[in-house]
C-alpha cells in the first residue's frame, strides 16, 4: 500500500520492537514518514535504523515511566521538529489469567503497561498536536476489549478501558484538529503469542479453526489497516474501533 501524503510527516510508535509495532514502523518508513520508536528492546528497533538511518530513531524506555516517555517525545520533536501522527502499540499479555489467579503485582503491570502508558504517551503528545491543531491517534486495544476470551482478567479490563479512553479522547479532541480511532486485532502472529506455536502448535491450530477466516493473520496486514486509518482517506472516521480478526467476533 502505498500512501504519498505520509512524506515528511512524523510518527511516534510505542513497541516497535517487534511484532505489530514493528510492521508498522516500517510501513509508515516505506512511504516516506519519519518514525520516532519507544520500547524497552533495542534489537528490533536497531535492525531497523540499519535500513532507515536518516528517517528512523528511537529510544529504550517504558510507557509506563513518565519521565522515560517525555523525554522520548522531546526527543522525537527535536530530531523531526513535530509529530503529526502517534500510535501507541506497546502492550503486554497477562497468560489468560482469571481474577482469582491474577495477584496485585500482575494487575498493575498490566494496567501500568497498557492503560497508564498509552495515557501517558498520549498526554505527551497531544499538547504538541493541539498547537498545529492537527494530529492523528492509533490506539491499539484488541477483541478482548470487545468480548471475553481474548486474554485473562486484567488483560480484557485493560483493552476495554483502552476503548473507552479511544472514544473519549476524540469526543474531547476531535474539534481541535484531532482525530482518534482504536483497532482490535484478533489472531495476529506475533512474538507476543509464541507459545501458542509451541510444540505441535495445538494452540494455534485450535485459534486458526475457530475463526472464521481460517487462519491467523500476520502483524503487516495490521499495519496495512494503520496506513489506512491514519490517511486523509479516513478523516471521517472518529472514535471507532476496527477489528481484524478474521470474523472472530462476529460469532
Amino acid at each position: 500500500m502505498k500512501f504519498d501524503e505520509y512524506k515528511g510527516k512524523t510518527v511516534f510508535i510505542t513497541g516497535a520492537a517487534s511484532g505489530i509495532g514493528q510492521a508498522q514502523a516500517i510501513a509508515f518508513l516505506e512511504n516516506g514518514a519519519n518514525v520516532y520508536a519507544l520500547d524497552l528492546a533495542e534489537r528490533g528497533m536497531a535492525d531497523i535504523h540499519k535500513q532507515y538511518r536518516e528517517n528512523f530513531c528511537y529510544k529504550l524506555g517504558s510507557v509506563s515511566n513518565k519521565e522515560d516517555v517525555e523525554r522520548a517525545v522531546a526527543h522525537a520533536i527535536q530530531q523531526f521538529e513535530g509529530i503529526d501522527i502517534l500510535l501507541n502499540t506497546a502492550g503486554v499479555l497477562d497468560g489468560y489469567a482469571k481474577t482469582l489467579d491474577t495477584n496485585e503485582r500482575l494487575w498493575d503491570h498490566i494496567m501500568n503497561t497498557n492503560v497508564k502508558g498509552t495515557y501517558f504517551v498520549t498526554n505527551a503528545v497531544l499538547s504538541h498536536m493541539l498547537q498545529k491543531k492537527s494530529g492523528t491517534v492509533v490506539n491499539m486495544a484488541s477483541i478482548a476489549g470487545l468480548v471475553a476470551g481474548g486474554g485473562g482478567a486484567a488483560y480484557t479490563a485493560s483493552k476495554h478501558a483502552i476503548i473507552g479512553y479511544t472514544k473519549q479522547l476524540d469526543h474531547d479532541y476531535c474539534r481541535e484538529g484531532i482525530r482518534a480511532n482504536a483497532i482490535a486485532p484478533g489472531a495476529i502472529q506475533t512474538p507476543m503469542n509464541k507459545a501458542d506455536f509451541e510444540g505441535e502448535g495445538e494452540m494455534a491450530k485450535w485459534v486458526a479453526q475457530e475463526t472464521p477466516a481460517g487462519r491467523w493473520a500476520q502483524p503487516e496486514e495490521v499495519a496495512k489497516l494503520t496506513l489506512y486509518l491514519a490517511s486523509e482517506a479516513a478523516d471521517y472516521i472518529h472514535g471507532a474501533v476496527v477489528p481484524i480478526d478474521g470474523g472472530w467476533t462476529v460469532k
